[in-house]
């Protein structure tokens, strides 16, 4: 595992559209049931239901893009928990609200350390509205490829990795020799600092390794995402900013007489 910190790389100015991201993504999960902020949602067995149908209802059951909204009896939740009401769900938006919800404190502030160190640059280069797109775009792609592994799946898939890991790609493929100061648990948090083409290199490594690992492609474990969103990031980098290659056209004075010529 590798955590990003910090990277050696300014903004040219303020990264508006990553900035809004993260407090939309950290101001939708305030006011859902894990942030502990919301006691409506109850506590113990109730609070575990109650966080199953938030998820159902807002994240992208795999099934359901394919097959249309499950009826609630069948909505994979946790023994125990009553049969909830229905709800009017439509699977295809659930693409883009499932990229602003998370599971957990720690795959909130996870996903928001790796867009905050990495987006800023990615939106510079695009430009605001192309970025925000882009983002978009690489998160519905993300879901739509593990989805399409999935296509029986009754668990929510929730989350922003597939864009963020969009936005990791494109940062590869345009600033690949940027520092990035990055901690390794199993260096002890020793912080050390690599070009960014090392850095992500090796998460993505990381990804596909636990992606082929039994079980790691599960539906429980979005490491397919991450890939394909990864995958889309940097191909639409390298397609979209490649350098151009310049022509020179060399005009001879014998040329030149002759188009002067009536």
């Amino acid at each position: 595992m590798v955590i990003p910190v910090y990277d050696k790389n300014p903004a040219h100015r303020p990264p508006a559209v990553t900035y809004t991201l993260i407090a939309v993504c950290t101001v939708v999960f305030l006011l859902g049931p894990l942030s502990g902020f919301t006691p409506s949602y109850g506590t113990g067995q109730h609070l575990r239901c109650a966080q199953a149908v938030y998820f159902a209802r807002w994240g992208v059951v795999p099934a359901e893009l394919f097959h249309g909204q499950l009826p609630v009896t069948r909505l994979d939740l946790p023994a125990g928990c009553p049969v909830p009401h229905p709800f009017g769900k439509m699977p295809w938006l659930s693409v883009l609200t499932a990229m602003f919800v998370h599971g957990s404190w720690l795959h909130l502030v996870g996903n928001m350390l790796f867009l905050h160190v990495f987006g800023d640059n990615v939106e510079n280069r695009m430009g605001r509205l192309r970025f925000t797109l882009f983002y978009l775009a690489a998160g519905c792609l993300a879901t739509c490829g593990f989805a399409l592994a999935h296509t029986g799946g009754t668990q929510s898939l929730v989350g922003a990795s597939g864009a963020i890991s969009g936005a990791l790609g494109a940062y590869l493929y345009l600033c690949p020799r940027a520092r990035v100061t990055s901690v390794f648990p199993f260096l002890f948090f020793v912080p050390l600092r690599f070009p960014a083409w090392m850095v992500l290199c090796f998460w993505f490594a990381l990804q596909w390794l636990a992606a082929q690992a039994p079980g790691g492609a599960g539906p429980s474990v979005a490491y397919l995402a991450h890939l394909v969103g990864f995958t889309f990031g940097f191909l639409c980098a390298w397609a979209c900013y490649r350098p151009r290659r310049k022509v020179s056209v060399v005009i001879t004075p014998a040329a030149t007489q002759g188009d002067a010529q009536p």
